[in-house]
């Protein structure tokens, strides 16, 4: 069988609070590190989230 194209991602807070979110992206056209800025509770206001794996 082959191997599916989105893969489930882990987005980890660079500001190092522990917040992330999970989100999937497509492994085929999206070779790079996904980096977003999205909303920290815990700062409670937006900063960079990056792609590690999930475990």
């Amino acid at each position: 069988m082959a191997k599916p194209a989105t893969i489930k991602i882990k987005l980890e807070s660079e500001e190092g609070t522990g917040s992330f979110y999970v989100t999937r992206k497509n492994s085929r056209t999206k070779t790079d590190k996904l980096v977003m800025r999205k909303y920290d509770p815990k700062l409670r206001k937006h900063v960079n989230f990056k792609e590690t794996k999930i475990k």
